[in-house]
C-alpha cells in the first residue's frame, strides 16, 4: 500500500496580535522548517514528530511513503490567506498525482486562517474532494485541538495526543497507522461516536501529569484496551474564537458508544476543571521560600507569555516580581528566567560582547484582553553568554528537534539571569538554558515561559511536583481563565466557568 504523508501544524491564538505568514513556517522556531517530498522522509526519521510514528509503523507493514509537504510555525493569531493557500496548494498539488492508495496527515487541530475558522478542516474536505470517498484519510491531532464536525467527516479516523507535555508525538503516529490498517482490513471507516462538553476547559489544569486530566486519560486507555476501540480526549485549545471550540471526546470501533459513555461519566463533571494558579508576586514569594527550605530546584510557569499558547514571550512582569522580592540577592545568579523574547536586547548583547556590561531596556509592555503588561525593565545588563541560538532537544518532547532562535544571549541583572533570543519559543527542554551556559539543575528557582511542556524536561529537576512547580498569571496575550476573554463567535453556554 502506497500511503500519502503531509502534516500543517499551527494552534491559533485568535485573541493574540502576531499572525502567521509564510515566514513564520520558514523560521523554524518552534517547529521543524518546511520539508517537501524525500526531504521529509529524512526529517522525521531525526526528529520525534507523529509522522515519525507512523512512517516506523508504515515500514513494519511494508508500506510505502509518498512524502508531500510538512510544515508547522510558533502558534500565534491567524494563519495569513497567503500561507494557508500556499500550504494547501503544495499538499493539494501532491493528492492530484493520485499515485496513493490512502493518506495520512499530520495535524494540530486548532489552525485558523484569515478565511476559514476550521483551517484544517478546509484543508481535509479539499483533499477529499480529490481523492474521492473510497480513498482511506487518517489524521493525527494534537491533544488541544478544536475538533470540528467538518474534520470528523472528512476523515474517516482521526486520534489525538495523549499526554501534556506532548510526549507522544511517536505513539500518535503509531496509532493513527493502526487506524488505518483496521479501515483497509474492514474495507471501510469503522463506526464513530463523539461527544462535545459545553465548557471550556483552562489549560492551567490540563497536564495529564497531574489530576484531574491523568485520571481521565487513564480511564480512556482502559476503555480502548476493554473495548477494542481506539479513543481520543481533546481538551481543546481555549483560546480560539469560532462556534465549536471546546473539548471533544470521540471513538472509533465496533464499542464506540460505549467507551464515549463512559469517559464522557467521568470527564464531564465541570467543577473538577477548576482553575488553579498565583499572581506574580505570590509566585515568587512562595518560590524562594520553598527553595530555602529544598535542596532542589523550584520551578514558576509564566502561563499567560508562553509562545508555545499565541504569547509573544516577551513581557516582564515574571521579571519584575523577582527583582522586586531581590531573588537574585537571595540566590546570586541561582535564579534564571527564559525564554524571553527581545531580538534587539540579543543584537545589543552580542555587539557588547562576552562579559561586557550595556544600559537598556529588556521586553515589552504589550495591551493584553486583562489590561496592560508589565512595562520594560531599565537596567544595566551584564553579557554572560553568547549564543547562535541552534540547540538540539534532549529531553523528552520533540526529541532530536534543532532550534533556530538566532542571536541568543544570557543576561544577568541584580543576580537573575535571563535567557534572551531573537525567535520565539514555549520553554520546554533545558537546552534552551544550557545553550548559553546556564544549568536548570544548578538553579534554585527557573522561571520558564511555558504551561506544561516544560514538565517533560524539567520535573526532574524538583523535589515534590506538587509544591515544587507554580503556576503562575502574569499578564501576556493567552489568558489562563478563558471566561475573561473577549468571545465573539463562541456561544455563552460553551465558554461556561467549571
Amino acid at each position: 500500500m502506497r500511503v500519502l504523508v503531509a502534516g500543517f501544524k499551527h494552534e491559533t491564538n485568535t485573541f493574540a496580535e502576531h499572525r502567521a505568514d509564510w515566514s513564520a513556517f520558514e523560521r523554524g522556531e518552534m517547529m521543524p522548517r518546511p520539508v517537501h517530498g524525500s526531504a521529509m522522509l529524512e526529517m522525521i526519521a531525526s526528529v520525534d514528530l507523529s509522522a515519525s510514528g507512523f512512517a516506523r509503523q508504515a515500514e513494519l507493514r511494508g508500506w510505502t511513503l509518498v512524502p508531500s509537504l510538512w510544515c508547522g510555525a510558533v502558534p500565534s493569531s491567524y494563519v495569513t490567506d497567503d500561507a494557508f493557500e500556499k500550504i494547501s496548494d503544495r499538499i493539494l498539488a501532491d493528492v492530484r498525482k493520485l499515485d496513493f492508495d490512502a493518506i495520512y496527515l499530520e495535524l494540530h487541530g486548532a489552525a485558523m486562517s484569515e478565511s476559514f475558522d476550521d483551517a484544517e478542516g478546509e484543508l481535509l474536505k479539499r483533499v477529499r474532494e480529490i481523492a474521492g470517498p473510497q480513498t482511506p484519510i487518517v489524521a493525527s491531532l494534537d491533544l488541544h485541538a478544536n475538533v470540528t464536525k467538518a474534520m470528523l467527516r472528512h476523515a474517516d479516523a482521526l486520534v489525538a495526543f495523549r499526554t501534556y507535555p506532548h510526549t507522544d508525538y511517536v505513539q500518535t503516529g503509531e496509532r493513527a497507522a493502526e487506524l488505518l490498517e483496521r479501515i483497509v482490513r474492514n474495507g471501510g471507516r469503522e463506526e464513530c461516536s463523539v461527544e462535545r462538553l459545553p465548557f471550556l476547559i483552562s489549560v492551567s489544569v490540563q497536564s495529564t501529569s497531574v489530576e484531574p486530566a491523568r485520571r481521565c486519560y487513564q480511564l480512556l486507555e482502559k476503555l480502548d484496551q476493554r473495548f477494542d476501540t481506539v479513543s481520543s480526549f481533546c481538551m481543546a485549545f481555549p483560546a480560539s474564537d469560532f462556534e465549536e471550540c471546546g473539548p471533544v471526546i470521540w471513538s472509533h470501533g465496533a464499542r464506540a458508544q460505549d467507551t464515549v459513555a463512559m469517559l464522557a461519566a467521568s470527564i464531564g463533571e465541570p467543577s473538577q476543571w477548576r482553575l488553579n494558579a498565583l499572581s506574580a508576586s505570590a509566585a515568587v514569594d512562595f518560590a524562594l521560600e520553598r527553595a530555602a527550605a529544598s535542596p532542589c530546584t523550584v520551578v514558576i510557569a509564566d502561563l499567560q507569555d508562553n509562545p508555545g499558547t499565541g504569547g509573544t514571550g516577551s513581557t516582564t512582569g515574571m521579571l519584575h516580581a523577582l527583582l522586586d522580592a531581590e531573588a537574585g540577592r537571595v540566590f546570586p545568579r541561582r535564579v534564571a528566567l527564559g525564554v524571553l523574547y527581545d531580538p534587539v536586547a540579543a543584537a545589543r548583547a552580542h555587539e557588547a560582547g562576552l562579559g561586557q556590561s550595556f544600559d537598556g531596556e529588556l521586553g515589552e509592555m504589550l495591551d493584553t484582553p486583562a489590561g496592560p503588561s508589565a512595562p520594560p525593565l531599565q537596567g544595566r545588563f551584564q553579557v554572560t553568554a553568547l549564543s547562535d541560538g541552534v540547540a538540539t532537544f534532549k529531553g523528552p518532547k520533540m526529541t532530536g528537534f534543532q532550534t533556530q532562535l538566532g542571536a541568543t544571549a544570557c543576561l544577568e541583572i541584580d543576580g537573575v539571569l535571563v535567557v534572551v533570543a531573537s525567535g520565539r519559543i514555549g520553554t520546554q527542554d533545558r537546552e534552551l538554558f544550557r545553550m548559553v551556559g546556564v544549568d536548570p539543575k544548578a538553579m534554585k528557582i527557573v522561571v520558564v515561559k511555558s504551561s506544561h511542556h516544560f514538565r517533560a524536561d524539567f520535573d526532574e529537576l524538583v523535589e515534590n511536583t506538587a509544591t515544587d512547580i507554580v503556576i503562575a498569571h502574569s499578564p501576556g496575550l493567552f489568558l489562563a481563565d478563558p471566561g475573561e476573554l473577549p468571545w465573539k463567535k463562541l456561544s455563552s453556554a460553551t465558554r461556561t466557568r467549571p
